[in-house]
């Protein structure tokens, strides 16, 4: 489409905002720090997906399949890397989503930065958090789901403390899990043979994550959970989930 050539640039500007539903307005990426997701729709549903972690292969692979098959918008963070950089140092993106959480990831992962360095950082992730929340937030009704891969270090055990209420349907199983935000979501996903936990209240450590503000917010959020390299089990999971939650 060509530019008048008497518009003004804010006429276009605000032209462009007003056909932004349009395919070719439509941004194929966005960013925060170092974290850039690439963006995937399809159709017009209030779901909305996430990968955020780029050495979660597993979830990037279900992820991307599954989205040729169903609708909503996905984003896939392009880094195949745990962490993502910042400046010349490291943040964990899962970690991004609040400033104690980000201060925390920061200090833990850039042990030589000094104190002035870190506030730098954090200023420029509180001055653009809130666009990359926005995209990510799914319409009222809607629902975000998370898909995750986990390791020996961290399971099903790591959050029952900290949950308002449990499934465990399969103890020998722990790596294999949902975490959600909503009583109806838990109580739907507690029907399957799979161990669920409800996060209802965003419990009191605020590490930054985003089903932390997920819960802060009274946003509909699944984290989806199995170990590394379970493909066929992720997915089996995913589907279920896609057919039982409206």
């Amino acid at each position: 489409m060509s530019r008048p050539a008497d518009w003004s640039r804010r006429e276009f500007l605000a032209y462009g905002s007003i056909l932004g539903w349009l395919p070719f307005f439509r941004p194929k990426r966005i960013s925060l720090a170092g974290a850039t997701f690439r963006i995937i729709r399809n159709g017009a549903s209030k779901r909305r997906y996430l990968l955020i972690h780029g050495n979660e292969e597993t979830a990037r692979q279900v992820l991307t399949r599954h989205m040729e098959a169903h609708e909503g918008i996905a984003y896939v963070i392009q880094n195949h890397t745990r962490t993502v950089a910042v400046d010349t140092g490291q943040l964990d993106p899962n970690r991004m989503f609040s400033r104690v959480g980000a201060e925390a990831s920061l200090r833990r992962l850039n042990r030589d930065w000094s104190p002035e360095r870190v506030q730098s950082a954090l200023h420029e992730l509180d001055r653009r958090r809130e666009k990359l929340v926005r995209a990510l937030l799914p319409p009222p009704s809607g629902l975000l789901i998370a898909l995750h891969n986990n390791s020996a270090g961290y399971s099903v055990t790591n959050e029952e403390a900290i949950s308002d209420e449990k499934s465990i349907r399969e103890p020998d199983n722990p790596h294999a899990f949902f975490l959600c935000t909503d009583p109806n979501d838990f109580r739907l996903l507690s029907t399957s043979a799979y161990n669920v936990v409800l996060q209802q209240h965003a419990p009191k450590e605020d590490d930054g994550s985003l089903s932390r503000l997920a819960a802060a917010r009274g946003m509909r959020y699944v984290n989806l959970e199995v170990g590394l390299g379970h493909t066929e089990r992720q997915k089996e999971m995913l589907d279920w989930m896609e057919w039982t939650l409206r």
